[in-house]
């Protein structure tokens, strides 16, 4: 059943700024959902610029269709989605969030020193990282990773 809120897969790939090909895919993983009119073609609410909009940006961010598709999967299916549904994704994945930021931070401030990965490269890792002490913390970048 078509409603006067429906949108047109071209409409929806138009104001979204993604190939229709694109909304394909994210109906495929099970991301988005469509109906189908009396002639076959895909209809969806509004709501799901909403929904493509939250994917786009958090593929940005460098999150991966899975963290996206386990996100979504926590909302109602319907297009009745309310801003309560959206604070509490919002709030499942600000620790997730803040602790990307830290490290993307951490990686902007700090890749140009030492950040305890063992190489004993720079001048300062005989300071920060004497002897390569970080590894006894584990391995990788110990510094940024917050050791």
């Amino acid at each position: 059943m078509s409603t006067d809120d429906d949108l047109s897969i071209g409409t929806v790939a138009t104001r979204a700024g993604v190939n229709v090909s694109a909304l394909r895919f994210y109906e495929e993983r099970g991301l988005i959902r469509s109906r189908r009119s009396e002639g076959g073609q895909r209809r969806y609410g509004r709501s799901v610029l909403r929904r493509v909009a939250f994917i786009q940006v958090a593929q940005r961010v460098g999150l991966t269709l899975e963290e996206i598709g386990r996100a979504l999967a926590t909302l109602p299916a319907d297009d009745g989605l309310s801003p309560g549904d959206w604070r509490r994704l919002s709030a499942a994945w600000r620790p997730m969030l803040d602790e990307r930021i830290r490290l993307l931070e951490g990686l902007r401030d700090e890749l140009d020193s030492c950040i305890g990965c063992g190489c004993l490269s720079f001048d300062r890792c005989a300071l920060r990282n004497p002897g390569d002490l970080a590894a006894a913390s584990g391995p990788g970048p110990r510094y940024l990773l917050g050791d």
